[in-house]
């Protein structure tokens, strides 16, 4: 009699361990289905992973993000609570981001920071959940905390091109904050449509109050709030005033007679690398996000002479002929200037 129990609890358990790995089959058939944006496809597989191994964490969380995307906010909300219900002390760090997401599209963004910052006291390293919490918080028109929790996002994932680009938009009242920042995000992204208005943006800030009249004398507006900053015994954070001055007096040199044979990336170049001395030549004592992360990073590029190949690599996001070719030609720079960036110590 008992070795038929044994026999039955084995069978059992032989079943249930089938039906485990033909339940994961099932959610990756899904998330193939997630990925192609056939999310009721893909709800449709997770279903039938969970009639096979019913509360399946992966089943459930994959499918509480297909839900998200496919607009079904509440259904999502519900699975992700029976999710922490179910499996507390699981690493559910993606659940919170779908919860949270769920409620901030619902039109629900300051519960969803709630949630966000739920999920921020258990994975604190997590910058999706920052990132996420940014967007919330923009929604709220709570611009200063939205920066914040960008910055965050980046200090904990300096390869996240989407955070860099809000930053370089909600900063763009800071001429070289916002150069700095789109800087970094064409770095990490020179291909989409989005880049090249990053391209766009940085260029005309390079330029701003400088220009060339009829009679070929040049018209250089200093902005009155740069002058103040500069006059100021007493530094806020992340004030590039000096910087700034420095950037407007390198962009008329664009119009002097002996700098008119330089191609527009090369000028570009000139202006870029008149930043990174500056910034190199008054940094101490200098506080700030921008300052004290993202300054050091083009500071160094300047130092280990590339700032000739980033000029290029981010004209590439225009297909600037000039760019294309030299990236032909230069494979060997261009292969440095990335493997330096890649291997930069963000500190």
């Amino acid at each position: 009699m008992r070795k038929f129990y044994y026999l039955i609890v084995l069978f059992s358990t032989l079943l249930y361990s089938q039906d485990k790995i033909e339940a994961g089959k099932k959610v990756e058939e899904g998330i193939s289905f997630h990925d192609a944006g056939k999310f009721n496809e893909a709800i449709a597989k997770y279903d039938e992973a969970l009639n096979l191994d019913k509360d399946n964490l992966f089943a459930l969380t994959e499918k509480a993000m297909s839900l998200e995307s496919s607009t079904k906010y509440d259904d999502a909300i519900e699975i992700c609570k029976h999710i922490f219900q179910m499996y507390p002390n699981e690493d559910n760090k993606t659940v919170y981001l779908t919860y949270g997401n769920s409620l901030d599209k619902f039109g629900k963004s300051d519960l969803a920071i709630k949630i966000y910052d739920s999920g921020l006291i258990k994975f604190p390293n997590y910058y999706q959940l920052y990132y996420n919490k940014a967007i919330a918080l923009f929604n709220l028109k709570q611009n200063d905390k939205a920066i914040k929790a960008f910055q965050k996002a980046t200090e904990l994932n300096p390869d996240h091109a989407s955070s860099f680009n809000a930053l370089a938009i909600l900063d763009s009242s800071n001429r070289i904050a916002s150069i700095l920042a789109s800087g970094r995000y064409l770095v990490l992204d020179n291909k989409t449509s989005r880049a090249k208005g990053n391209l766009d943006a940085v260029i005309s800030l390079m330029k701003k109050g400088v220009s060339q009249k009829e009679d070929k004398s040049i018209s250089l507006s200093i902005d009155e709030e740069t002058l103040k900053n500069i006059d100021k015994k007493q530094k806020t954070e992340n004030d590039f005033s000096s910087v700034d001055l420095a950037l407007s007096m390198a962009a008329a040199l664009d119009f002097d007679e002996k700098n008119k044979d330089q191609s527009e990336i090369q000028k570009f170049a000139e202006k870029f690398k008149t930043i990174t001395l500056v910034m190199d030549e008054v940094k101490k004592n200098k506080k700030g996000y921008y300052w004290e992360f993202l300054a050091p990073y083009f500071i160094e590029m300047n130092k280990k002479n590339l700032i000739e190949p980033f000029a290029n690599v981010i004209y590439l996001s225009s297909q600037n002929k000039e760019a294309t070719e030299y990236a032909e030609k230069n494979s060997d720079k261009i292969k440095e200037f990335y493997n330096w960036s890649k291997n930069y110590n963000w500190k």
